[in-house]
């Protein structure tokens, strides 16, 4: 499973067994979280943002709960702009999980309960980013990833 291929730069990272499970440390929650195939992909995003796109590591938040509707829900990564305030709200799948409307209709229903202005959403090899355009009720998509500083000229 750690040697899967992604659309994404390959990292140096630690690994470990632990009750049976690999486990990898994740540099953001400083702690070794189980490798599942969507975690894979949320580390290799990640590192790939903060080491090649300039995102801050400080404003990285990996793997919280919130409420959607009521429900408690758990998003995989929101970034913060300088105000602290959410810019980037990130939703990652497995490599073998399709980035399609059912992936990004989830990523929109997380962001109706955070209102963050940009949505990626990335299964490792496929990787959609768009800027919220709440009061025309649409989407603006991006052709690729952008980095930290051209998200927040955007917003």
């Amino acid at each position: 499973m750690h040697n899967q291929q992604l659309d994404l730069p390959v990292f140096d990272y630690r690994f470990k067994e632990e009750g049976g499970k690999k486990c990898l440390f994740d540099v953001f929650r400083k702690k070794f979280v189980v490798l599942t195939p969507e975690e894979w992909v949320r580390q290799h995003l990640l590192q790939h943002l903060w080491r090649n796109l300039g995102f801050p590591m400080a404003f990285i938040s990996v793997e919280k709960s919130f409420l959607v509707d009521g429900l408690q829900k758990r998003y995989d990564a929101v970034i913060y702009n300088r105000d602290f305030k959410p810019l980037l709200l990130i939703e990652c799948k497995a490599p073998a999980v399709a980035v399609d409307q059912v992936v990004f209709d989830q990523a929109a229903r997380y962001n109706r309960s955070l209102q963050v202005p940009f949505m990626l959403v990335s299964n490792g090899l496929t990787h959609v980013l768009a800027q919220v355009d709440a009061a025309a009720g649409r989407y603006v998509f991006a052709n690729g990833l952008l980095s930290y500083d051209a998200l927040i000229a955007a917003q």
